[in-house]
Formats: structure tokens, C-alpha cells, sequence
């Protein structure tokens, strides 16, 4: 080869390269188009328990495409611009035990579902109720975008012994029931198995349990009074619902009241008073200490309780919020609030104090590494704890206990994702993660009453401004009133 011929294909193979980079340089100047930039809000961490003022939110889809502060911003084309200076960006607020049921209400539950975007709570756990078939295919339709509403993790049908008191439920008195009901569970894709104990076998308790936990399967149960925390705990139940439950914890006869209950020799309701009667701390955190060993969290559902204890003293019958339920809806508040009005004066000061005791643990179970999922039991039945709103009433209550600010929201948002294994698209904002997203007019780890000061929410990558949440508001409301019994 002449040295001519080498100079010339040196020259092409430089110009090559030359036009290689200038495309490469071009290709990488090129702006990242984005559907939406929520431009210099401020950023609050919820697990860090810190805010980052200046940045600037980009999403794409129904996923955060990138977190930036103004220098990078250049490198980003978005499709629309909301100025959210001044406001605090977080996740969107989890309720982590709701109820969608009543086999007469389903429109009712269908109307209701806005409410919980409308107050910033773009996801829910649904606990069971008796609309099994509807609220599994309302999860598939939000998720798909057909429907409106948070995004719905669910348990299918609770497990419960034979004639229980809910309806709805999978009754299983047999280790082989037991396995018949999970393979039903699993096969609808339930995220999670729900077990209470109005008729159930405290044995068969424990077998639901640990044929749950063999599947890999996530449990949340009420705690029948024949069985301890930490049997419960060391079955593999994975949340305690209700704050109540925590109390008999506090007895030094725990075990003894509850072989007693299972005996038939003390009824249930006996036991819990004498647990309060003898509640001893030091005796409460030695079991909270093996609760958080084996991942045992609490979900407080401390506003309802704290409703129903204290009926005398508040009816709600002025509760603004009455006016977005139907008559019907209403009406299935009533058997708790004809209940209570049958309790004399030592009946409604044992609901003072056990309510009370039950509040006052919650800083002794995060104290002893015990998990605190923030959820509300809102739903029918469940008298004056409204969708949406109660979380809220939740979260101050929290702090009012003993909580800090942070730990109350990251009781919702990032508590409920780590127990269901979703932390991967949920719990903080950062690229790759769900768009769910609340913007507020103030700091909520400064004041958990600024989660109410919700400026415009997102969800599924849908931006809903303060405008359209107040619409779905009035939509609802408007619905409700053209109802009757």
C-alpha cells in the first residue's frame, strides 16, 4: 500500500470519527422530553426527616423521570410547567386499612373512592369486606387507568372460624380449610391475608399463620384473646390491627388470662380489663421487644377507636363530612353508636381508659423498634372515620401521642409500602419511582396539619390542581344528596 493510499483512508477514518462525535455530541445535547415539571418546590424526605428547597420534580408517564435543582434543569423538554415555589413536595399519603363493603353500598364505595385522591391519599389497603369480586376488579381498573381512585392493595376475603359475625369472610375450621382459602387467595393474587377472631379456633389462628408465612404470604389479624402477642409474633403474624390489642401486652399474666379465655373458664372482655388493670410497662416492652424481632408492626387505627370511646361526650351529628355520605352509608354507623349508648358509667370510663392507655404505648412501641403502619379502618360500619379525611385525624394523632412529625408520615408512607415489598416504586420521590405525588402549602415536619394544606396531588401520573380536587369534592357531595334510604 502506497503511503498516498494510507494518508487518504487515515483522512476518512478521522473524518468518520469526527462526524461520529459530533452526532454523539448532539444526540447527548438533545433535551429529555417529559410530560411534567413541578418546577423549584421543596422537597420533602420523609426518611431522612429533611427537606431540599429548590428542585424540581420531572415526571414521564406515571414514573418520576428525574429529581434536579436548577443546573440541570436545561437538559429536560417538559410538555407543562407548574410553578410549585414556595409549596413541599412529598409522596402521596398511604391508608394502610380501609374497608370497601356493603353489599347494598357498592355505588356508594365507587363514589367514595375520589375522596381519598381529593385528601391526598393516593393509596390504599383495603382489609376485607363482603365486595370481594368488585374491589379486585376496581384494583385492576385503577391500575390501568380505566377508573378513578387510589391505588388499591387488597386481601380478598378475611379468614374467619364457622357463623361469624362479618360477612364476607372465608370460614376455615381445618388445617385443610386453612389451605383450601390460601390457595384461593393466591390464586386471585390477593397482596395480602387478612385474619380476624369472632369465631375462629386461636389453633387454627396459628395454622393460618404459619401456612401463610411457609407461602410467603404477608398476614394482618385482630388477636384473639386465647393467644399472646408473642405466639402471634412467632407464627408470622406480620401487623396487629388495632392499638388496642397492644395492651393485654402489659399484663404479667398474659399467658394465664389467655389459656384461660381458651379454656372458656374468662370471657374475652374480662381479660382485656384485667390486662388494663395490671398494665405494667416494664412487663409491655419485654413483648414489644419481641414484636419488632420478628417484624410484628401495629397498625394504631387510632382515630376510629378514639371515636367510639368517646360517643358521649361527641355524636358528631355537625361532622361536615356527613354531607358527602349517602343515607344509607350513614346508617350503617349506627349499631356502633346504639351500642355504646347501652354502656353505663363504668363502661364508658373503661372505654376512656383503654383508649387512652392504647394511645399512650405509641411511643413505647417505636421506642422498642416496634413498626407503626398508619391506617384508619374508614369505611361502612365504622362509625364517623371518613375516607380520606381520617388519615389526617390519624397522623395529628400521633403526634399528639408522643410521635414526631416524621415518624407519623412515615407511619403512611413508607412503613405501608415496606410491609407489602412495593418500597421499590413507592415511599420517597426519586427517579424511577411511582409519579404519586402531594404538593402542600406548608412543612409537614414541622406541623403534621400542613398533610391538610394540600395544594394539588398527583397520582398515576395524573396532576389533579387544587381546583379539580375541590370539583371532585363537590361532585361527590352532590351525588350523596340526591340519595335516599
Amino acid at each position: 500500500m502506497t503511503m498516498k493510499k494510507m494518508m487518504t483512508m487515515k483522512l476518512k477514518a478521522l473524518a468518520l470519527l469526527a462526524a461520529l462525535t459530533t452526532a454523539a455530541v448532539a444526540q447527548a445535547a438533545k433535551p429529555i422530553e417529559v410530560d411534567l415539571l413541578l418546577k423549584g418546590g421543596t422537597l420533602v424526605q420523609v426518611e431522612q426527616g429533611r427537606t431540599r428547597s429548590g428542585m424540581n420534580v420531572l415526571t414521564r408517564g406515571d414514573r418520576i423521570v428525574a429529581i434536579v435543582d436548577d443546573r440541570q434543569l436545561a437538559r429536560y423538554k417538559p410538555r407543562r410547567v407548574v410553578d410549585v415555589r414556595g409549596r413541599f413536595v412529598m409522596p402521596g399519603l398511604w391508608d394502610n386499612h380501609i374497608h370497601l363493603g356493603g353489599a347494598e353500598l357498592v355505588e356508594d364505595n365507587r363514589h367514595l373512592l375520589p375522596l381519598y385522591l381529593a385528601h391526598g391519599v393516593t393509596t390504599v389497603r383495603d382489609c376485607a369486606g363482603d365486595l370481594t369480586d368488585t374491589v379486585f376488579q376496581w384494583r385492576d381498573d385503577i391500575a390501568a387507568g380505566r377508573m378513578q381512585g387510589p391505588t388499591i392493595f387488597m386481601s380478598g376475603a378475611k379468614l374467619e372460624g364457622y357463623k361469624p359475625l362479618w360477612k364476607g369472610t372465608i370460614e376455615v375450621g381445618t388445617p385443610q380449610e386453612v389451605t383450601q382459602a390460601l390457595d384461593g387467595l393466591q390464586a386471585r393474587h390477593a397482596d395480602f391475608v387478612k385474619i380476624t377472631d369472632n369465631t375462629l379456633k386461636p389453633e387454627i389462628f396459628i395454622e393460618a399463620l404459619q401456612q401463610a408465612r411457609q407461602r410467603g404470604l404477608r398476614t394482618s389479624a385482630h388477636l384473639p384473646a386465647a393467644v399472646t402477642l408473642a405466639e402471634a409474633a412467632e407464627a408470622g403474624l406480620g401487623t396487629v390491627e388495632h392499638l388496642s390489642y397492644v395492651v393485654r401486652a402489659g399484663s404479667p399474666h398474659e399467658a394465664e388470662l389467655a389459656a384461660a379465655v381458651k379454656a372458656g373458664q374468662m370471657t374475652g372482655r374480662a381479660a382485656a380489663e384485667q390486662s388494663l388493670a395490671e398494665f405494667d410497662e416494664a412487663t409491655a416492652r419485654a413483648t414489644y421487644r419481641k414484636l419488632a424481632a420478628a417484624g410484628t408492626a401495629v397498625v394504631p387505627t387510632l382515630s376510629v377507636l378514639r371515636a367510639t370511646a368517646y360517643l358521649d361526650q361527641d355524636d358528631h351529628a355537625h361532622d361536615e363530612f356527613l354531607s358527602y355520605l349517602s343515607p344509607k352509608f350513614r346508617a350503617t354507623y349506627d349499631w356502633r353508636v346504639q351500642r355504646a349508648a347501652q354502656d353505663g358509667p363504668a363502661a364508658i370510663a373503661y372505654r376512656h381508659a383503654n383508649v387512652e392507655k392504647a394511645a399512650s404505648l405509641l411511643p413505647v412501641l417505636a421506642q422498642e423498634g416496634v413498626t407503626i403502619i398508619a391506617g384508619t379502618d374508614a369505611g361502612w360500619l365504622n362509625s364517623f372515620d371518613y375516607p380520606g379525611q381520617s388519615l389526617h385525624e390519624e397522623l395529628a394523632l400521633y403526634v399528639r401521642y408522643g410521635l414526631t412529625p416524621q415518624q407519623a408520615l412515615a407511619a403512611s408512607v413508607l412503613a405501608g409500602p415496606r410491609f407489602l415489598g412495593k418500597q421499590a416504586p413507592y415511599g420517597d420521590l426519586a427517579e424511577g419511582k411511582a409519579a404519586d405525588i402531594l404538593v402542600l402549602d406548608a412543612d409537614p415536619l414541622q406541623d403534621i396539619a400542613a398533610t391538610r394544606k394540600i395544594r394539588a396531588v398527583m397520582s398515576h401520573g395524573r396532576l389533579m390542581d387544587r381546583a379539580e380536587l375541590d370539583r371532585m369534592l363537590k361532585e361527590t357531595r352532590a351525588w350523596a344528596a340526591t340519595q335516599s334510604l
